[in-house]
């Protein structure tokens, strides 16, 4: 055809392969020698890096880390033990268990730079960082109360066996002086605990299936941590003055509080007795001890009483040094005492105040053999059936001070004193491992359960005991809050007789929470002779209480029932007050219920809760329900803390 040339397709000269065996002349480079060699070499690079790089080094940290996990297991039963020798030994062999663990993980190092799997890695290492520095602190702890073993309660050798008692006590506190400046070297190494901990992100672990589970025990974690830096950071303005407050350079006077719990009162109890303690080096010598009338007589000019007392004490018009702790704040109600006490002709120049309740007798004696004998007279804490089952010592304290008798008794409260100083001879005349580490342990509880309460007037001292919630201190806090605070104005010892239960319920509706606190009061047993003729010991008669609950500020009351007074709302301590009062008879019941809304909502799942104990109880049954149903119950023996789940 015209405009085309004819193609000469010469199948003999040109070669046509056809896709088939182009395949196959692909996979035959493919899988040539020198490929499969190359692909061969990267196959096995790849195993041995995950046999040796990866599966062998993980095996080897998980071994390492159970090993330092049990010895850990190991070191913390010797603390709960407080067994300061073994511990002693069991933290150094956690420091190397854990070493090794440490050493191990830096063989994964390159996961540092991998995405996703370096948040893990970074976690862990800063976990075994965190543990590695509390263990350091946890180290200078014991060497610095190895020594001590014997004196504070802790299972070990000590060093304080040899001399007279007083010998033993002055070397302590000597030696304290070497030993609290290194409080700083421990809060130095649990802030760098916090600072790994605080790099640790619970986002990386997600809040369901197995993640749940290391979320909360993080999130735990980090909540203590940053507890115990806190507490230790404040409290150690107290720890470095702790010698100057013993008495190491000059000698320091505290007036010593004997509170009535069985009277109760806001602060702990009615004062009846007091004392004054000298310390030297240690030493406590007692220079007087004395019922608190004779000095409350002593006041000139003393003020009209507060309304309180002049409405529920009608009989009393001027306010008494020893109705002076009507504040629930232990440190203000002693800045009121003070203002009447430094008035007074036998007042003497002291550096704080120390107050006490029979919680501290009665356990005192309990663990010196209990048995003490005081102007002739065996004192025990066997249950005494005159006063329903209270402790003997008890009952004879009320019947000599509070019997009426048909002649002037002069000094019935100075038994108090003589207790006092029979019980300190007993146990100083003793080694320390026989009564010293119980009783050191006890005055903790104790002092934890507000028994005993300071108010130091030296301000780095004062702050440390705050610190360690010793000072009997209304707290601010953010969330819900309760504290009941009641005064027995009776002058019977009704508190031996009345049992107080509580339940608080919570009612929560788009965020908005309803409280209902509802207390219980019950008095089972019957009437005293309450005859002063007769010369009977007026212990069970009613109870006329004075009660003021204190919630959050700005809470709204809704409704009340069981006061036999017009209920009053207020502000105190920075907190809102719902005042009221009520009576127990014996062999009677009362109630009395408070329904109000909290001046906030609910934000999240979870309500943070602060209930606040009064000083002088002993531990009512409180129950916590939330729309209807029961999410906690305690006794209040100390101040509670909660995150409630709503």
């Amino acid at each position: 055809m015209p405009g085309f040339e004819k193609i000469d397709l010469d199948l003999k000269n040109d070669t046509i392969i056809s896709q088939p065996t182009m395949a196959r002349k692909k996979r035959k480079t493919w899988q040539s020698p020198k490929n499969l060699k190359l692909i061969g070499g990267i196959a096995a690079a790849v195993v041995l890096f995950v046999v040796f790089g990866l599966i062998l080094p993980l095996l080897s940290v998980v071994k390492s880390a159970k090993t330092t996990f049990a010895q850990t297991k190991v070191l913390s039963a010797a603390f709960k033990q407080q067994n300061i020798e073994v511990a002693s030994v069991e933290i150094g062999k956690t420091q190397v268990a854990l070493a090794d663990t440490r050493e191990k993980m830096k063989m994964l190092g390159y996961m540092h730079f991998i995405p996703v799997v370096n948040f893990y890695y970074d976690d862990a290492t800063h976990l075994l960082n965190a543990g590695d520095e509390g263990l350091k602190a946890g180290a200078i702890v014991i060497e610095s109360l190895k020594p001590y073993a014997d004196v504070l309660g802790l299972k070990g050798e000590g060093s304080f066996v040899g001399g007279s008692a007083e010998d033993r006590i002055k070397t302590a506190v000597l030696s304290l002086g070497h030993i609290t400046p290194r409080i700083d070297e421990i809060a130095d190494r649990l802030v760098k605990v916090r600072t790994e901990i605080e790099q640790v992100k619970t986002s990386h672990y997600p809040s369901f299936l197995f993640g749940k589970k290391i979320n909360t025990q993080l999130t735990q974690v980090k909540e203590l941590t940053d507890q115990g830096v806190a507490f230790v950071d404040e409290a150690r303005p107290l720890v470095k003055v702790l010698p100057s407050l013993l008495g190491e350079k000059e000698d320091k006077r505290y007036l010593v509080l004997f509170q009535n719990d069985k009277e109760l009162r806001p602060t702990g109890g009615f004062i009846t007795a007091y004392a004054i303690f000298r310390l030297d080096k240690g030493v406590i010598h007692l220079e007087r001890s004395d019922d608190i009338y004779p000095i409350d007589d002593s006041i000139p000019n003393k003020p009209k009483a507060p309304a309180s007392i002049l409405k529920y004490l009608p009989k009393v018009p001027t306010l008494n040094l020893r109705d002076s702790n009507l504040s629930p704040d232990f440190i203000e109600s002693m800045k009121s005492f003070n203002s009447l006490y430094d008035r007074a002709s036998g007042s003497v120049d002291v550096d704080g105040i120390i107050a006490i309740d029979t919680g501290v007798l009665v356990s005192t004696i309990k663990i010196l053999d209990d048995q003490i004998t005081v102007q002739g007279q065996t004192y025990t804490t066997k249950p005494d059936q005159r006063c329903g089952g209270c402790p003997q010592v008890i009952y004879e304290l009320e019947d000599n001070i509070s019997r009426p008798v048909n002649f002037v008794r002069t000094d019935r409260k100075g038994l108090l004193g003589d207790m006092l100083t029979s019980l300190m001879s007993k146990a100083l005349s003793s080694s320390p491992k026989i009564y010293w580490g119980p009783l050191f342990q006890s005055m903790l509880a104790q002092t934890h359960q507000k028994h005993i309460m300071f108010y130091l007037y030296d301000k780095e001292a004062q702050a440390g005991v705050e610190a360690l919630r010793a000072a009997g201190k209304i707290e601010p806090f953010e969330g819900d809050y309760l504290h009941i605070n009641e005064a027995n104005f009776g002058g019977a010892k009704s508190n031996l007789f009345v049992d107080e239960a509580v339940t608080a319920e919570y009612n929560i509706s788009n965020g908005t929470i309803t409280k209902t606190v509802t207390i219980e009061y019950k008095n089972t047993y019957p009437p005293s002779d309450c005859n002063l003729e007769r010369g009977g010991l007026c212990l069970n008669a009613e109870l006329r209480d004075w009660i003021r609950v204190y919630v959050p500020k700005g809470s709204e009351l809704v409704d009340s029932k069981g006061s036999e007074v017009k209920l009053t709302t207020s502000e105190d301590l920075g907190k809102t007050v719902f005042e009221g009062f009520l009576t127990v008879r014996p062999l009677g019941k009362t109630t009395f219920t408070l329904t109000y809304t909290l001046p906030f909502k609910v934000e999240g799942n979870q309500l943070p809760v602060l209930i606040q104990k009064q000083p002088g109880t002993y531990g009512f049954p409180y129950t916590i329900k939330v729309n209807g149903r029961t999410v906690e119950k305690f006794d209040l023996l100390t101040d509670k803390e909660l995150k409630l789940k709503v």
